[in-house]
């Protein structure tokens, strides 16, 4: 906290400096663009340290919001260590002073991971979906423009994540988490997903990409 503190300290006195002379007007705009500037790269670095993550994959979805130093994290956790490595990662990032945990970790089951095997099969080896299949390259995190507020369950939070379409499965119930391109290559996810038989529903929430 401290750290933080003489960090705001010293950028202010930087700005006073450099805008001696300037209208007040004008300086309160120019000093809040430097502190939002910092602000989205801040989120920026947060992203990148979450998409490094070694296991995080297509059946787990992690999402963030940032606000003055406190990152908030969110979504669900497959891999046993998910959770925790990604609140370890994002308390490297410089300008993070505190890091609320509220990812859940999915139970382990090998009825849900048949389902997720099953769904992840029905779904990425669609030839309508094929483009969004490993290797194909739409992935996430680098082709769609990621906004935040898009997500149920998770408003203002960002979405995060390496593949366009998430499966998350919970005690057999399916959700579909991502960004697609079209109403359509949702329609058809969605009804991929509930051809997988033994799932006790589908909850298709995937976001259309709209500019």
């Amino acid at each position: 906290m401290l750290s933080r503190l003489l960090r705001l300290v010293v950028t202010t006195l930087v700005l006073v400096g450099l805008l001696a002379g300037v209208p007040r007007g004008d300086r309160l705009r120019a000093m809040a663009q430097a502190v939002g500037t910092a602000d989205s790269r801040r989120v920026d670095d947060i992203r990148s340290a979450l998409l490094r993550l070694p296991y995080y994959g297509v059946f787990d979805f992690l999402t963030f919001s940032y606000a003055k130093g406190t990152v908030v994290l969110g979504g669900y956790a497959y891999h046993a260590t998910l959770a925790a490595d990604a609140e370890r990662a994002v308390k490297r990032v410089p300008g993070v002073d505190t890091v609320t945990n509220q990812i859940t970790n999915l139970s382990v089951s090998r009825f849900d991971d048949d389902i997720r095997w099953r769904v992840f099969y029905a779904i990425y080896t669609n030839a309508f979906l094929m483009k969004y299949s490993p290797g194909g390259g739409l992935l996430w995190g680098h082709q769609h423009a990621v906004r935040s507020g898009l997500v149920p369950g998770f408003p203002g939070m960002q979405p995060v994540g390496n593949y366009p379409i998430h499966i998350v499965v919970e005690r057999g119930r399916v959700r579909l988490l991502g960004m697609v391109d079209s109403d359509a290559d949702k329609t058809v996810a969605g009804i991929a997903a509930r051809g997988v038989s033994g799932t006790f529903g589908v909850e298709n929430e995937l976001v259309v990409d709209r500019p």
